[in-house]
């Protein structure tokens, strides 16, 4: 790769020496169970991938990957649904410091902003189609299932209602149960995403899960 943005000549290496800044300052992030440094960096890959293949613009997928979770919001608090805005406000205010190209900024507040499921922001650019998807797909298939049960445990939530295990007689509830999840958020999120790769990959996933409950339901029994 080898551009210009904002009169900065853009190369590989350019933007590997951001990314080794990016993530030392990830370490610096408090984290949960299911939002730790790894997370971050599984979202920066799947972005580069699906950035290259939609051709969207790495100087500003590649920071807000790095960054989208830079605000730590507990799942719990009564401010999660603002966990994205104020992630874009702090990943700005590092840019600027950092002085990272200022003609990128607000394309990569907007990625940041718009990749929650819960802040219900719709996604104006491929590169925040890009950091959506590649945000939500961590939260399928095998990493995303491990991700729902730690973080339901380090909330002290069941695994399954035994009375009602796969909601197939009450409304779905994710603070009753970790299985509750994946029918409150988890199933849907294939048909959110936002790019044909990324719609792809979550299907395969959204199965791993599928196959994961039936498993659950014969042991069970």
């Amino acid at each position: 790769m080898s551009h210009t943005t904002s009169g900065t000549a853009v190369t590989a290496a350019w933007l590997r020496e951001w990314e080794s800044r990016f993530a030392r300052h990830l370490h610096s992030v408090p984290a949960d169970a299911a939002h730790d440094a790894e997370h971050v960096r599984r979202v920066v890959r799947q972005a580069r991938r699906l950035a290259e293949i939609e051709g969207a613009d790495l100087t500003v997928v590649i920071p807000a990957a790095w960054l989208h979770d830079c605000v730590h919001v507990p799942k719990s608090s009564s401010d999660r649904a603002r966990a994205s805005r104020l992630a874009a406000v702090e990943a700005v205010r590092l840019l600027r410091e950092w002085e990272y190209p200022a003609g990128q900024l607000d394309a990569i507040a907007h990625a940041i902003e718009a990749h929650s499921f819960s802040a219900g922001v719709a996604p104006r650019t491929i590169e925040a189609r890009v950091v959506q998807d590649a945000d939500r797909l961590d939260a399928l298939g095998a990493v995303g299932l491990a991700r729902c049960l730690m973080l339901g445990a380090a909330m002290a939530r069941p695994l399954y209602e035994p009375a009602d295990p796969f909601c197939e007689h009450r409304a779905p509830d994710d603070s009753v149960s970790c299985i509750d999840h994946l029918y409150t958020k988890l199933f849907r999120l294939a048909g959110t995403m936002q790019t044909s790769a990324g719609r792809e990959e979550a299907e395969r996933r959204t199965r791993v899960l599928h196959d994961y409950v039936a498993a659950l339901a014969r042991e069970i029994a």
